[in-house]
């Protein structure tokens, strides 16, 4: 069995990771997708407000096959946690790890970066506005990665566009619903929390 594992920050998930998630489970036996809190990035809107959202992108997906789910039990701020616990509940599995091409230069500093890449295959998504760098996918490959790059290009939207610029075409309808419903982003004042 191939399983797919897809960490997202979902500040808010956008179109794009839609695609990316529909691309993969054409790919994957199966795809287990997360809201994560990324330890290198600030977050604006918080995990449980960010799972809802995810969950409704995935319920968007029109997947013939059933194979995508949302594992937010596998949300770890290290992804080598979330690979062992991966492994408990998938235990002939063969794991490939998905990351855009936006992280590849931060691999490096990953908690053990050389034990999760000894553990796991690495598919790098190409982004829009993200150009995949030789000296990284090398610089990845001498910490023992198996890399390879998807042959796929998601539109060319982002959570960031989305925070910055209220770009309304980068989310799916359920997502904007609920944004709105819940006051999240430039319609909540900033000392608000969860």
């Amino acid at each position: 069995m191939k399983v797919a594992l897809f960490g997202t920050s979902a500040d808010p998930p956008t179109a794009g990771h839609q695609a990316v998630i529909r691309w993969l489970s054409e790919h994957f036996d199966w795809v287990a997708v997360w809201a994560a809190n990324n330890p290198l990035k600030s977050h604006q809107t918080c995990l449980e407000h960010r799972v809802a959202m995810l969950h409704l992108l995935i319920v968007e997906i029109d997947s013939s096959k059933h194979n995508i789910g949302l594992e937010q039990e596998l949300s770890y701020l290290r992804t080598l946690e979330t690979l062992d616990n991966a492994k408990k509940r998938w235990q002939e599995a063969e794991f490939t790890l998905v990351i855009g091409s936006d992280l590849l230069a931060q691999l490096p500093r990953w908690y053990h970066i050389e034990d999760l890449l000894q553990q796991v295959q690495l598919l790098v998504i190409p982004r829009p506005r993200y150009a995949i760098d030789e000296s990284h996918l090398h610089m990845v490959q001498k910490l023992g990665g198996k890399v390879t790059v998807a042959n796929f290009i998601g539109p060319d939207v982002s959570s960031t566009a989305y925070r910055e610029n209220g770009d309304r075409e980068a989310l799916t309808p359920l997502v904007v619903d609920y944004i709105h419903k819940e006051h999240l982003y430039k319609s909540v004042p900033e000392n608000l929390t969860c």
